[in-house]
C-alpha cells in the first residue's frame, strides 16, 4: 500500500464517525482542507469515491462502507498497540472523548477531572455534555457515562460512583409559607418544579415509594418547567417550590439546613453513574487511568486525593487538557 494511503485512513474513520469533513477536522486536529485533501488522496489512491457528499451532508458510498469495514478492526488494533506500549512506559497520553450527562458533570466529572490532569498531564479529556442516549461508537467516543438502568446489555459497564437516591427538597422559607408535604397525595397542593424531557418532550413523572415501597410515578404541577432539572436546586434554595433532585447534588445545602429533605420515605435509589464502551474493545490505558482516578475518589467519599504534579508546568498542562462541549 502506498505510504501516503496508509497515513490518511484514520481521516476516512473519522469523518465515517462524525458525519462530516468539519466535525472530523475539529476531533483530529487538522483543518477542514487537510481533512477534504485526505479523503481525495485515498479515494485518488483507490479509485472509488468513499463518501456520498452534499451541500448539507456526508455519508459513506457503498464501497466506502465497505472499505472501512475491512480496516476499521486493523486500525483499532493499532491504536491498542500505541496503548500497550505507553502503558508499558506508565505514562497516559492522547485524547479520551467522553459523552457524559449533566448530572454526571455535577455529581462525579469535576473531581476526576481534576484527579486526572494531576495524575497525567499529556492526557487531554474531551467532555461532550448531552443528555441524548447516543451511538458511543458511531459518534467517535471512546466511552460514555450514564445511570446504570440506560446501558444497553451488549456494553462493558464499570461502576464509577455509589448509588445514590432521588429525593424531595424544599427551602424553610417555601415549607413556613405552604406546610410541609406529608404524604404523596400531599403534593397536588404544592408547588412543584417540573422537568421536560428534551428528547422526547414530555413532563417529567417524579418516582416515588408508596404504599408497601411500591414504585409510582407521580405528575406534578407547578410555575416552572425547565429542560435542565438541576436549576430546580438553585429554585428550591430561592423557596419557589419543591424539587427533585439526586441526593448528591444538595447533600451539602441539606447539611447546612439551607433545603429540607422531604418524605425521605417516598425516595427511591438509583444505581449510581457507570462509565461504558464496547463489548469488543479492551480497557485502554487512558480508560483504565479515568476508571482507577474515579474509584480512588469515591472509596474517598467524593474528595480528590492530595497527591504532588511531577512539576509545575506539567500540572498546568493537564488543567487545560479537559475540553468540555455542551449539547
Amino acid at each position: 500500500m502506498q505510504r501516503d494511503l496508509l497515513s490518511h485512513l484514520p481521516v476516512v474513520r473519522a469523518v465515517a464517525g462524525c458525519g462530516g469533513f468539519a466535525p472530523a477536522a475539529a476531533q483530529l486536529g487538522m483543518s477542514p482542507s487537510a481533512v477534504s485533501h485526505a479523503i481525495k488522496t485515498v479515494e485518488d489512491g483507490l479509485g472509488l469515491p468513499l463518501f456520498a457528499r452534499t451541500t448539507r451532508s456526508v455519508a459513506l458510498t457503498e464501497a466506502g462502507a465497505s472499505f472501512l469495514a475491512s480496516i476499521g478492526p486493523a486500525l483499532t488494533a493499532i491504536d491498542e498497540a500505541a496503548e500497550r506500549v505507553r502503558a508499558a512506559k506508565r505514562t497516559v497520553t492522547g485524547l479520551l472523548r467522553l459523552n457524559v450527562p449533566h448530572v454526571a458533570m455535577r455529581i462525579a466529572m469535576i473531581p476526576v477531572l481534576a484527579e486526572m490532569a494531576w495524575r497525567h498531564p499529556d492526557l487531554t479529556i474531551e467532555v461532550t455534555v448531552d443528555d441524548r442516549l447516543v451511538d458511543i461508537v458511531g459518534e467517535g467516543f471512546d466511552a460514555g457515562i450514564r445511570l446504570g438502568e440506560m446501558i444497553a446489555a451488549d456494553m462493558i459497564a464499570v461502576r464509577l460512583t455509589p448509588p445514590f437516591k432521588a429525593i424531595m427538597v424544599a427551602a424553610p422559607s417555601y415549607l413556613k409559607s405552604r406546610g410541609e408535604p406529608r404524604s404523596i397525595t400531599d403534593l397536588a397542593r404544592h408547588n412543584c418544579i417540573g422537568f421536560r424531557l428534551a428528547t422526547v418532550g414530555g413532563l417529567y413523572a417524579w418516582e416515588l415509594k408508596g404504599e408497601n415501597n411500591a414504585e409510582v410515578s407521580v405528575r406534578v404541577r407547578g410555575t416552572v418547567v425547565l429542560t435542565d432539572p438541576h436549576y430546580g436546586v438553585d429554585l428550591a434554595l430561592a423557596g419557589a417550590g419543591i424539587a427533585y433532585v439526586f441526593e448528591p447534588l444538595v447533600r451539602a445545602e441539606i447539611r447546612a439546613r439551607r433545603l429540607r429533605w422531604l418524605m425521605p420515605e417516598a425516595s427511591i435509589e438509583k444505581p449510581g453513574l457507570f462509565l461504558y464502551f464496547p463489548r469488543g474493545a479492551s480497557e485502554t490505558a487512558k480508560l483504565r487511568a479515568f476508571i482507577d482516578a474515579a474509584k480512588g475518589i469515591f472509596k474517598a467519599g467524593g474528595k480528590r486525593p492530595r497527591l504532588p504534579p511531577s512539576s509545575g508546568d506539567s500540572a498546568m498542562r493537564g488543567a487545560r487538557g479537559a475540553r468540555v462541549t455542551r449539547r
